[in-house]
């Protein structure tokens, strides 16, 4: 069956509130942190520990941001997120959440990639990546060691202003067959392509070349619920259902916000919003420097996703172990056309009972890179066409590798930028927050407006789960550093 409640015409479809999400709200908080994506929740956890009294204020009813899941008649639960990311997430959470945290942290079994031009399964390190460069690819040794040297010695305070394209041509020229292997699986994890600044491919794929690919046992859910206790643990003050009209400044430094009719004063405000919503929307091209609102503009943002969720009736199984599938019906690589509206390559996610260990159940996530634009003006009709279209393609694309899956499933329904738009708030429902040239505005935020921090999705942070969390460190760092030199008691006594 396809959902059709999930389509949604306009803001006006949400649920009206039946409780006042603020009535626990006190007037004056240290730090306000807006957004409750990876990064704010890190951010926030990180500055409570440092001392500071905290205020998360979430625009939607789940913490998680696009971490995040939901829930369907029949026990079905569906991750949202690509469920990957690299090891280095088991150390990030160990040292700014906790071990109950870290220790849940597995690595996935098995990644396939299945396409025209080749087929295998890696276990997606740097030693099988290049081992199958030399034996699949007929790479020379020497050439693969110097591209991985390349990489490791990439940083962004250093970008040279290659592109991706030019990266690959350097050292892979005219191998098509070899950039689609490098870049299709970077393409799902931060939305680059073959025209963006090599450094933001660079950074994302030496960091999943490290161990191979990981997932957190007992889904989303169980990671967010975990996260929620440990920042209740440190005294964070989190509210939902709280979307921030405004951010208040006077003077050049931050005042606070302005949420659901209300004025909370804040020392520092920490926006984990898109960063075009927080600049040009809730703060406003007056409070700016004229070339700082020119540069913010012209950033461009990254493309979204369409996802199709596929739940199998309890006792029903899916064999094989492949956790992550890449595949294409394209003969050839074309970078542009990962985001095609009738595309020919997606991932499919698989989740087995390991996923979940409690619940028994398989499901698997189909994922598309999509655009925005080809999804926002379709009328009612046409949006629901669209939408089964996008099941049906996405069952004859998991048919070829587990016949007969239609008898097993019990559920099926999409999503859209259209989708992510509505309950994320993001800008053209961008799933992977900007391109690269966001990152240094977002780091000269606090420049233009004091107290102002970002911590969203931007350029080569965005990898994945693991960039959010760490751009959450480094902004509530630069926060807690700020506010000290300030020399001013808290603004909240201490109890």
């Amino acid at each position: 069956m396809i959902d059709r409640r999930y389509y949604k015409g306009s803001s006006d479809g949400k649920r009206p509130l039946t409780r006042d999400p603020l009535a626990q709200v006190k007037s004056r908080y240290d730090v306000i942190v807006i957004g409750s994506g990876l990064a704010g929740l890190t951010a926030a956890n990180v500055l409570a520990k440092l001392g500071r009294r905290i205020a998360l204020l979430e625009q939607h009813y789940n913490l998680g941001g696009m971490a995040t899941w939901f829930k369907r008649k029949g026990g079905h639960v569906f991750d949202v997120s690509l469920h990957g990311f690299p090891v280095g997430m088991i150390k990030t959470c160990r040292r700014h959440w906790n071990r109950t945290i870290s220790e849940r942290i597995v690595r996935l079994d098995g990644i396939r990639f299945d396409n025209p031009q080749f087929s295998f399964e890696t276990e997606f390190t740097r030693a099988d990546f290049s081992n199958k460069l030399v034996e699949v690819f007929g790479i020379e040794r020497a050439r693969v060691d110097q591209f991985f040297a390349h990489l490791a010695g990439m940083n962004f305070y250093d970008d040279p202003g290659a592109t991706v394209g030019d990266l690959f041509e350097q050292h892979f020229p005219g191998r098509g067959d070899v950039h689609r292997l490098l870049l299709e699986p970077i393409a799902y994890a931060n939305g680059s392509n073959m025209k963006d600044p090599a450094i933001a491919f660079g950074i994302v794929f030496s960091n999943f070349m490290s161990q191979g690919v990981y997932t957190f046992s007992g889904g989303t859910d169980l990671l967010v619920r975990e996260m929620r206790a440990e920042l209740e643990r440190n005294g964070v003050e989190i509210f939902s259902d709280a979307a921030v009209e405004s951010i208040a400044v006077e003077r050049g430094r931050v005042r606070g916000v302005q949420v659901l009719g209300r004025f909370l004063e804040a020392g520092a405000v920490v926006s984990n919003a898109n960063l075009k919503h927080t600049v040009l929307s809730m703060v406003g091209e007056r409070h700016f420097d004229r070339d700082f609102v020119a540069g913010v503009q012209a950033v461009r943002l990254n493309n979204s996703s369409c996802q199709v969720y596929m739940g199998l009736a309890r006792g029903q199984t899916l064999a094989g172990n492949t956790d992550l599938l890449f595949t294409s019906t394209r003969e050839a690589f074309d970078a542009d056309s990962l985001c095609d509206f009738r595309g020919q390559s997606r991932t499919f996610s698989f989740y087995y009972p390991k996923t979940r260990p409690e619940s028994g159940r398989y499901a698997v996530v189909c994922s598309t890179n999509a655009h925005f634009a080809d999804w926002a003006n379709l009328d009612a009709s046409a949006y629901l066409r669209e939408k089964a279209r996008l099941c049906e393609e996405a069952l004859a694309g998991l048919e070829r590798y587990a016949p007969g899956i239609r008898s097993k499933l019990e559920h099926v329904e999409a999503s859209t930028p259209r989708t992510f738009a509505f309950y994320t708030q993001h800008w053209q429902g961008a799933s992977f927050g900007t391109k690269f040239e966001g990152l240094r505005y977002s780091l000269e935020l606090s420049s233009q407006i004091e107290g102002l921090y970002h911590a969203g999705s931007v350029g080569i942070i965005m990898s994945g789960w693991l960039g959010a969390a760490n751009y959450g460190v480094i902004t509530a760092n630069k926060v807690d550093a700020w506010m000290a030199a300030q020399l001013s008691p808290s603004l909240v006594p201490k109890a």
